[in-house]
């Protein structure tokens, strides 16, 4: 396979970090590559902060839940949906914003960060920096959105730390493919069996990584699935002018 598959298949997360600074022309690479991931309609509905100030990026791991690697790795992403642009169209046109009204508002900005991210990350991984994204970010949105002057019509959907790595991580092992390739249609026969075998996996995993408090897959994931884990979200995004009530 080309060098482009096997830098996806190795990837992993990272979350310690060497003190050294990420060149201006890096940083303008992976935001050009963030910039040509396809978007809905060609709206564009997101924006990428580029945050390298140490106090901001300290301020930042506090509201994400007390994640360090934010603070320690030299540059932060955040990835905005950002529906702003398009209210500044509507006003010049003197029509109205009705999209944000929407689920699909909320839905075309995140699969848009995630295809923008999904491009950084292999894009920075390609040059040898070391990444981890940030769903924490959405842990204390409203301070957040304080921080970084997000006007209405945006939201901070994820982050993504990128630095150069003090170590590698260990790869993760990922469910067989059985449990996520579907042919024509969606089959449930074999997974249950296969989750089980995941379960066994992780649990190797965890207990050679120092974690084994987590014990597998199964346990881990329903921790947080049984609440909700962001709860400050929806209200945030109500007061940011994306209401998906339809």
């Amino acid at each position: 396979m080309n060098q482009v598959i096997e830098v996806m298949k190795s990837h992993r997360s990272i979350r310690s970090y060497i003190d050294k600074e990420i060149s201006e022309e890096i940083i303008k690479e992976l935001i050009a590559v963030a910039q040509s991931a396809p978007t809905s309609i060609n709206g564009q509905q997101l924006s990428v902060i580029v945050i390298k100030d140490k106090d901001r990026r300290s301020e930042i791991a506090k509201l994400a839940g007390r994640q360090p690697w934010i603070a320690q790795a030299p540059v932060f992403f955040l990835f905005v949906g950002d529906f702003y642009k398009a209210k500044i169209a509507a006003d010049k046109l003197d029509q109205e914003l009705v999209i944000t009204d929407s689920v699909e508002a909320t839905t075309v900005a995140a699969v848009d960060v995630g295809l923008a991210m999904q491009n950084v990350i292999t894009a920075a991984e390609s040059l040898d920096l070391g990444i981890v994204p940030i769903g924490g970010i959405r842990n204390d949105p409203a301070e957040l959105i304080k921080l970084l002057k997000l006007p209405k019509y945006t939201y901070p959907f994820a982050g993504l730390v990128i630095g150069y790595p003090a170590d590698t991580s260990n790869l993760k092992p990922r469910m067989d493919q059985q449990a996520f390739r579907h042919d024509e249609e969606y089959n449930k026969d074999k997974l249950a069996q296969l989750i089980e075998q995941y379960d066994q996996e992780m649990s190797l995993y965890l207990k050679e990584i120092g974690r084994e408090q987590e014990v597998n897959w199964s346990v881990n994931t329903m921790k947080l699935y049984q609440k909700v884990y962001c709860p400050k979200v929806y209200p945030t995004m109500l007061a940011q002018g994306f209401k998906n009530e339809r």
